[in-house]
């Protein structure tokens, strides 16, 4: 028998100390600010983490909210929708104004909208009227969440938030053409051209509502009035795109994509005001602007 043998056979002696206590903190090498409950992040979520690091390291005060907005906004000019949603995310995350919060909401709704993620935009425009139904931007909210119910197929939610627009702010031009739109789209032509002959009273004159009230007034056998209002349509667009050409022609052309209306409904961001390209819209937060209109809603 070796020695290492008999080693074997022998009994071993142990340290005769206190031992372990029952119960000690497990070892971890990752920081506290990380320990978030697995189970109720999405593990191909890649923002947890700066979401989380956020939450933990960043306080509101240090976080300009206004120009986080302003950041999105430009990332909708030039077609970053995807960043746009996180900058609008984020916007409402760090507002303190319920206001400024509300009209992320709206501006992400939008950007979601344009990436036809139109499930995501309803969710972001109820978002928006949940924090005040009454406010400037909910007449926005309402008919925005119109255009993404249109997109989605509930049709009758969408004309009973279109009407909802225009209850809220009788002045809202935009409000007041997609109620049109979604009336004649159910045949109601004579209550679509009231809807939007008030659009264009109130100063929202284009190609596309002019060739959506020339369909209007076929629907009801005004052909010759519709005929005019298609030629003056045509002219318009005409108009517009000699416009286009000499800008490209001078080298003067910001290569910026029309967004806002993708056919039928127009939908509406917040402070996006851009007549060259961009988004077709007056900014419907401005209520003391139409206060000085010349207007008469029928």
């Amino acid at each position: 028998m070796t020695d290492r043998e008999g080693d074997r056979e022998g009994d071993h002696r142990f340290s005769d100390g206190e031992g372990f206590d029952d119960a000690y903190e497990e070892f971890d090498l990752d920081p506290p600010e990380l320990a978030v409950d697995p189970g109720k992040v999405d593990p191909v979520d890649s923002r947890v983490v700066t979401d989380t690091l956020d939450d933990q390291n960043l306080a509101k005060d240090d976080v300009d909210a206004e120009e986080l907005l302003d950041v999105g906004l430009n990332y909708m000019q030039i077609n970053r929708y995807e960043q746009a949603t996180d900058a609008f995310e984020r916007t409402a995350q760090f507002a303190e104004d319920e206001r400024l919060e509300q009209e992320a909401w709206v501006n992400k709704g939008v950007a979601h909208a344009e990436l036809e993620e139109y499930d995501a935009a309803i969710g972001a425009h109820r978002e928006a009227i949940n924090i005040d139904d009454s406010s400037e931007h909910a007449a926005t909210a309402e008919t925005n969440l119109a255009y993404a119910l249109w997109e989605f197929g509930e049709t009758s939610q969408a004309l009973d938030h279109a009407e909802r627009a225009v209850e809220i702010d009788e002045r809202f031009a935009e409000g007041w053409f997609n109620r049109a739109f979604f009336l004649s789209e159910r045949g109601l032509a004579e209550e679509a051209l009231h809807c939007i002959d008030n659009a264009i009273r109130l100063g929202l004159r284009n190609t596309k509502v002019l060739e959506e009230k020339a369909e209007i007034l076929e629907e009801l056998g005004e052909y010759d009035e519709a005929e005019e209002i298609a030629e003056e349509a045509n002219e318009m667009r005409e108009r517009a795109e000699q416009h286009v050409m000499e800008e490209r022609t001078d080298g003067q052309s910001q290569g910026r994509g029309q967004g806002g209306s993708l056919g039928g409904p127009q939908s509406q961001p917040q402070r996006g005001q851009d007549p060259q390209g961009g988004f077709d819209i007056a900014d419907p937060g401005q209520a003391s602007d139409r206060d000085e209109e010349d207007w008469r809603l029928e």
